[in-house]
């Protein structure tokens, strides 16, 4: 099985999803490690239940079409509780912008640091967003993660990473940005 399958399984394994809404699950909470384009869930929706990893039932809808609610059958959670604990793949390391950092010493230095600045301040953004979710997370569950419950600690770990993730890039970014305008003025 695909990654994907495995992502959409873990959303599934909460709760039954439409695809609207896995994909929008996709963004958060899965948004802090993992991402999918709708265009990839419904095809991987249909290879996961021709493998009986999981099945759908129809829901008619006032004003709108009927849509498909999927759930994880019991097979599917097997599946997903062997791969918990299996090492993962070798990670496939593919950003843009750090391959845009090799190369940035060809590109007039101002505009590169405007690059940087920019992308720092998205993960800036992304980062305070974090920080609001783990706040709320850490009123509502406490903060030691031993009070919380497992299905609770096991979201608060994957946030806290992307928080992590944010922290540094934002920082990685601003430093390459200052490094930018140093050479640019000097």
């Amino acid at each position: 099985m695909r990654t994907l399958g495995y992502a959409v399984l873990s959303l599934l394994s909460r709760e039954d999803l439409s695809g609207y809404d896995l994909k929008r699950m996709m963004e958060r909470p899965l948004g802090y490690f993992w991402s999918a384009k709708h265009s990839q869930i419904y095809p991987e929706l249909a290879r996961l239940e021709e493998d009986g990893y999981v099945t759908h039932r129809v829901v008619e809808q006032r004003g709108k079409p009927d849509k498909k609610v999927f759930g994880i059958t019991a097979e599917g959670r097997e599946a997903l509780k062997a791969w918990v604990t299996e090492p993962p793949a070798g990670r496939a390391a593919r950003d843009e912008l750090v391959l845009k950092a090799y190369s940035v010493w060809l590109a007039e230095p101002g505009a590169a640091a405007a690059l940087f600045e920019e992308q720092g301040r998205r993960h800036e953004e992304q980062l305070k967003q974090y920080e609001e979710i783990e706040a709320w997370m850490e009123k509502n569950w406490g903060e030691s993660p031993g009070r919380m419950g497992f299905e609770d600690f096991a979201s608060y770990a994957a946030l806290r990473r992307g928080i992590g993730f944010e922290r540094d890039y934002a920082g990685w970014c601003r430093w390459v940005a200052a490094g930018l305008k140093e050479r640019q003025s000097g």
